[in-house]
């Protein structure tokens, strides 16, 4: 990583820590943070904003239950598993449904990075992998 990445990489750090309020993105904080950039230009303002722009996708990333089905699920079998998830979390976690017909039945669901995976084409590839 050259010296200017890790600067703009810094930056966006400490730039995401003030659109936090309370321990979840504030929208009228990130807001100030663009007109900060905008009005204050720092070096590599290109790289600064992809960097907080990554940042902020993975705090949103974290608040979203993204829940991939095979078949039709009914509403509130989303809402318990965003509630489950919201335990686990500690944290609101909103549910959004796709339907993925590739998983052939269950469900895959992902918060941020972690990916519990309950379906029978997940199945099938950890038995593929292991033979």
């Amino acid at each position: 990583m050259s010296a200017h990445s890790k600067q703009a990489e810094q930056l966006a750090h400490a730039l995401f820590r003030l659109s936090l309020e309370g321990g979840a993105l504030a929208p009228e904080r990130v807001g100030g943070v663009l007109d900060y950039v905008a009005k204050h230009r720092p070096a590599n303002p290109v790289l600064v904003l992809k960097a907080y722009r990554r940042l902020v996708a993975a705090e949103l990333a974290r608040g979203e239950a993204r829940i991939e089905h095979a078949g039709p699920v009914s509403e509130k079998i989303l809402q318990d598993l965003a509630a489950a998830m919201g335990r686990k979390y500690g944290r609101r976690v909103a549910p959004v449904a796709r339907p993925n017909s590739a998983l052939i039945a269950g469900l895959r669901v992902r918060v941020g990075d972690d990916v519990y995976e309950a379906s029978a084409a997940g199945q099938l590839a950890e038995l593929a992998a292991s033979l």
